[in-house]
């Protein structure tokens, strides 16, 4: 190589290099911040509320079917007739003393004629003896007056002995008589007193060959056939709702008895016949050992449309209380525990909290959470204890006002 070439060659490759060091200085410089550290993310931006007093209302959550208020039963009074009329069915609404069947009359009615013959033979019984009773009274007398004139005029032996003893024995004999035929009067009189008594007895029994209703209502079931034998003792011919009250016959855990009074409002929810207001009427006094469950009425009123046992639910509004409560979603529940994401600082803390009513949208916290701190509303796995957030506020409401599904656990 030529000492020209030898140079020019050199020359070249110091520009060469010249180039590459300087370009390795601007990319180094080029990417180099402004800031001396590396730059720092926003935190996210998180949904949050704050914990407020709200008003909640305590509802219970109870099944049962429906039943009659008061069930009337009702059948014949007297053995041994047959059936021979019916003059209600099921459905019917029916009023107070209304007839609801027909027993035969028949041999109540040959009863009843033979009860009079009796009556009028001891009736003639009875005048038969009264004017035995008059003559035996004026023989009486007679004989009477003879024995007192006899009674002196033997004293003085004017009369003998003989005749004083007939005339004594003729005025005993008057006087005994006269003394059985009241007695005799006085048997005929009860007899006719008995035969009465019977005739009243057999009057009532035909009245009961009507079979009427005791009480105003609707029937709920008919079981009478014509043709049947009436038994006094046997299954009632009809059953009428009293007054066509229904109410709900619901079955409450023991554990919520002592919240329960009369007269608070519950709304229940029949199969097929959408919702009815209702009011508590009856809370037991029972609670059963075995399934401990105790038992409450709740009336409906006098609904037509409603049958007996027919399925149910009902809530019941138990109470109101003022508390502290937060948005539903802001709980997360895990492993039988409730817990929600506080707000501290722009940091999330997760606290265990024991949740208690719910209604509406909102949740009551019993314990855990004071009134003015502030959770994410949405309880979410994606942020954990101690992650930054950047809070976004938003309203909540101040009074639970919706309807609640129960009791949260």
């Amino acid at each position: 190589m030529s000492s020209a070439m030898a140079l020019d060659f050199f020359g070249r490759s110091s520009l060469a290099r010249l180039l590459i060091v300087t370009f390795l200085a601007l990319a180094a410089g080029g990417g180099a911040s402004a800031d001396d550290g590396p730059r720092k993310a926003k935190p996210p931006v998180v949904t949050v509320a704050d914990a407020r007093t709200i008003s909640f209302v305590d509802k219970l959550l109870v099944t049962g079917s429906l039943v009659a208020r008061e069930e009337v039963l009702v059948g014949p009074e007297i053995d041994g007739l047959r059936l021979t009329e019916l003059l209600a069915e099921e459905g019917d609404t029916i009023a107070e003393g209304q007839v609801l069947a027909r027993l035969s009359r028949d041999i109540l009615e040959a009863q009843i004629a033979q009860n009079a013959a009796s009556f009028a033979k001891t009736q003639a019984v009875i005048e038969q003896v009264k004017n035995q009773i008059v003559e035996s009274e004026a023989t009486l007398k007679q004989a009477e007056d003879s024995f007192n004139r006899v009674k002196p005029l033997r004293e003085t032996g004017t009369v003998s002995q003989a005749a004083f003893d007939e005339r004594d024995a003729a005025f005993r004999t008057a006087r005994a008589r006269l003394a059985a035929q009241r007695e005799g009067l006085k048997l005929a009189d009860a007899e006719q007193l008995l035969i009465r008594a019977q005739r009243r007895e057999l009057d009532v029994k035909l009245a009961r060959t009507d079979i009427r209703s005791p009480a105003a209502g609707i029937v709920s079931r008919r079981t009478a056939r014509v043709g049947s034998v009436s038994s006094a003792a046997g299954d009632p011919l009809f059953r009428v709702i009293k007054g066509g009250e229904v109410e709900l016959d619901a079955e409450v855990p023991e554990f919520h008895m002592a919240k329960l009074r009369a007269g608070q409002r519950a709304r229940i929810e029949i199969e097929g016949l959408g919702a009815r207001e209702g009011q508590l009427r009856l809370v037991s006094q029972e609670v059963s050992p075995t399934t401990r469950l105790g038992r409450v009425r709740i009336s409906l009123g006098t609904t037509p449309d409603l049958r007996i046992g027919t399925f149910a639910q009902a809530l019941i509004s138990a109470g109101k209380r003022d508390a502290v409560g937060v948005p539903a979603t802001a709980v997360l529940y895990k492993n039988d525990s409730a817990t929600l994401l506080v707000v501290v600082d722009s940091k999330v803390r997760e606290r265990a909290v024991k949740p208690g009513l719910l209604s509406g949208d909102s949740i009551e916290i019993r314990e855990g959470l004071a009134e003015g701190e502030v959770v994410v509303m949405r309880a979410a796995s994606l942020l954990r204890d101690g992650d930054e957030i950047t809070p976004h506020f938003v309203e909540t409401q101040t009074a639970a006002t919706a309807p609640s599904p129960g009791i949260a656990k």
